[in-house]
Formats: C-alpha cells, structure tokens, sequence
C-alpha cells in the first residue's frame, strides 16, 4: 500500500513527567521491544513475494536514536519534529522501525516511535508499546527474561482486558463489532487460504461487496485532491474522559458518537472559516475494525477490516451531527462490511501485483479521511523509570486519502490528533483548536437542555441551537 505521498508507518509519541537517562531508555527498549523477534527482521519485497528476513546486520544505533528540538523546545517544535519524521520514509534496506529520543523538549522527555504497518496493526502495537511499560517505576527499570516476561504480560493483558472490558466497549466502534460478525471473521482468519472462497461465497457480504463498489467517490474538497510528500501532525490538549461520558451518557449517544461528530464540527468550522460552503459536500471516513481477540494482538500481523463512516460535515446543528453520526454507527455495527474487506485485502494480496494498487485506489477514492479510536490504560504507566503523562499517534493512509484523525484514551482522558497532507491542509493545529472550541459548545448545550430519555426532539435541539448561536458568550 504504501506510496511516496502516504507511507505507511503509524507514527507516535510519549511524553515522560520525570527525567529518563538516554542510555537507560535504549537498553529498556533494547531488551522488552526486540523480545518480539519480528522486530530484528526486515521486510523483503520481491517481484516473487513478500517475506521476513533476519538482517544480519542489525545495529541497535541505527533503529533508537538521541535528538533534540531547536529554539524554544515548545510544542510548535515538537510538531514540527513528528511531522518531519512522518514524512521521512524508514530505510527498506534495515527493521522498518526507529525511536527518536527528544531530550530536551519544555514539557519532559519525548520518545517519538516509527513502525512500520506490515509489522502490525494500530491494536497490535499499542500492545507492543504497552509492553515496554510497567505499573510500577522499579519494575519498568527492570530487564526482563524475554520468554518468562512474555508469558507473564499474556497472563496480564487476560486479565487487563476483563477489567477493562466496560471502558473497551464505551469506546466505540473498533470494540464493539457484533459476536457474529467477530466469529464468522475468525474462521476468516484461521483459514486465510478459503478467503475467496469465503468472500464470494457468502451472499450478505457479496451484498456488502457491492454496496461499497457502488458508493460514490468523495468529491474534490479541501480535504480531498492531489497529495504531496510532506505531512502536517498536530494534536489538542487532552479532554476528561467523564466529561466526554456525561456529555454522552446525558445525549443517549457513545463516546465514540460524542468524539466523532466534535471532529465533524471542527472540520465544518474550518471549511467555512476557508470560505467554502460545506452545505452540499459529502465525505467519508474509513475506519479500521479490530477483528481478532486483544489477547491474541501480541502474534502482531495485520487483522482488521475496513467500514465506511459518513460524516456530516455539511451540519451545522451539533445535536443533529451527533445523533446522524449515531445513527450512521448504529448502521455500520450491523453490517458485515468489516468481515467484507478484510476478505478483499487478503484476495488481492493472493493476486498479481497489477491488480493491487488500482483496486486499493479504487476504494480510497470514496473516502477523504481516515479515523481510529483505541482505549487505551486508565491507571498511569511508567517506561524506563519514569511516568508517563500523554500518548500520542498518527493513523497512516492509503491511495488517494490524505487525512488521518485519532483517538486516544489514557490515563482519564482522551487525547485527539491529526496528521494532514501538507498541499491540503498545511495547518492542522487550527483544526484541532476547533475541536476543544466544538466539544465546549457540546458541552454548554448539553448542560441547557438537560439529561435526555433518548435522543433530543428535532424542534428541541433546533430551538436550544439557535439561542446558543445568537449568544457569543454562551457559545465561547
């Protein structure tokens, strides 16, 4: 998939509350990141195949590496430092994975990651990076017995996952794909080699099949048109995750519902500030859907499937964009588009190599962005020695898609971020100062009409949205 202007490596950052000693970082993740021996090997791709290959001449200096920030050392610096980096391919001729040690950074240490997708996927890596962490500070400085440690994280991720299974669930659409469709997808997967047979030969997903064919392209748009190598990142400040659940829980509509249609709004808001009217533009986002048990994340490769979101970026009202983001979810965790894709992706990657790249366009064109949502751990983790106070990372995109928004929980709150195709949208950060601007307006509507049975009445929301609107103080 991956292409000079969208390279397809997930991008990501922690940022540290105490000082970590560079030399101690590098043998912590020397030691717990290459306990996966996948991570020693290169990917080699042939006119033959694809396949892994141990690199013979593997050198830890060249995969973690010391920087700093110039100037002020701000989170303009920072910013600018992840985007240069999302924007610089990994060396094919080595592991497609680096971190980047940032020393010096106004707020604490940084450790910027870079892993290649064809490693895994966005559930197994944040498992991976989980690994590297511990509950503890003593315990996360220490070195670990690969095989002793592995058993005894798979023995802890069981656990983590059932008592975390209520926050899991809340956080939307990548958590709550339906049993059935979650088993029918792992017989998928345990016998890749039927994919077609599955595929083509089950008639609710040739339906679903043809019902994507058939979705319209997204039209040209701010966010959408030819693209360039250079990418922008930005990310918000983090909001409360019981304020996101309030405002939710007090509208009849998820957390991932509440996110999604704030992100909707600030884009509507940055499409008007352009200039442009967004009253008749369509866009989709396609989502990533995990397919596979979060136990078994830590066997690494790729298992998830692709659904189609609509945005409705041409609302204004935010209860009507929120409940039409419901309603469009709703739809999608019915549907068996999930299961539909992942069987096409492993179809074309049994088929000629021609065939890839125009079928893969072909789907990229009926979507302007792409949108992830991951929990993350509630309680405060610590890597090296030291706590950790924000995680951050980047989705990549593919073919003609040149947006990517993501979301984060942590530690009791939700962090958003951005990464754009620099010729479209050279400002993300204005962005992401729309979506605290919008989720406050949620938030002040949320409190005027009061906790509702179910969703509020049109002529309701209609009524509360005008008066908002006529009001800059309420507003802001």
């Amino acid at each position: 998939m991956e292409q000079p202007t969208n390279l397809m490596m997930i991008t990501g950052v922690i940022e540290f509350s105490g000082s970590v000693d560079f030399e101690h970082f590098r043998r912590i993740v020397a030691n717990r990141f290459l306990a996966f021996p996948r991570f020693r090997q290169k990917a080699v791709d042939h006119p033959r195949g694809c396949w892994w290959e141990e690199d013979d001449q593997f050198e830890l200096s060249s995969h973690i590496r010391r920087t700093a920030l110039p100037g002020d050392a701000g989170k303009a610096e920072l910013e600018e430092l992840v985007s240069e980096l999302a924007s610089t391919p990994l060396d094919k001729t080595k592991p497609l994975w680096q971190f980047h040690f940032v020393e010096n950074y106004v707020g604490g240490p940084v450790a910027i990651s870079r892993i290649h997708h064809c490693y895994a996927d966005g559930i197994a890596l944040v498992e991976v990076m989980l690994s590297l962490t511990e509950r503890s500070a003593e315990a996360s400085n220490r070195l670990v017995e690969q095989e002793a440690w592995k058993q005894k994280r798979a023995a802890e991720s069981n656990i983590f996952n059932r008592l975390t299974a209520p926050a899991r669930q809340s956080a939307g659409l990548i958590q709550n794909v339906s049993q059935k469709v979650v088993d029918e997808a792992g017989d998928l997967l345990r016998e890749p080699h039927k994919a077609a047979q599955y595929l083509f030969g089950a008639g609710e997903i040739v339906s679903e099949l043809a019902t994507a064919l058939l979705l319209e392209d997204d039209p040209p748009s701010r966010f959408k048109g030819s693209l360039s190598v250079r990418k922008r990142v930005s990310w918000a400040r983090p909001l409360p995750l019981e304020e996101v659940k309030a405002v939710g829980h007090a509208l009849g509509a998820t957390v991932n519902d509440v996110l999604i249609s704030v992100m909707t709004g600030a884009l509507h808001r940055y499409l008007v500030d352009a200039g442009d009217d967004p009253r008749d533009l369509t866009m989709r986002a396609t989502v990533p859907v995990n397919l596979r048990p979060l136990e078994h994340a830590r066997d690494l490769g790729n298992h998830f499937g692709l659904v189609f979101l609509d945005l409705p970026i041409d609302e204004t009202n935010p209860l009507a964009r929120l409940y039409q983001v419901a309603e469009f979810m709703g739809q999608l965790k019915r549907s068996k588009q999930a299961v539909m894709s992942l069987g096409l992706l492993a179809v074309l990657g049994m088929g000629p190599a021609a065939l890839q790249k125009p079928a893969l366009e072909l789907f990229s064109r009926k979507a302007s962005t792409v949108l992830t949502n991951v929990p993350g751990p509630q309680q405060t983790l610590y890597m090296a020695g030291a706590p950790i106070r924000e995680m951050m990372f980047w989705v990549p995109q593919t073919g003609s898609i040149g947006m990517g928004i993501s979301i984060i929980s942590y530690r009791g709150q939700v962090f958003c971020g951005l990464i754009t195709d620099n010729k479209l949208v050279p400002d993300p950060e204005t962005v992401m100062t729309h979506f605290l601007e919008e989720f406050d307006n949620l938030l002040h509507l949320t409190l005027l009409i009061g906790p509702q049975d179910g969703h509020v009445a049109p002529d309701t929301y209609d009524e509360v949205h005008e008066w908002i609107r006529g009001s800059d103080q309420v507003a802001r």
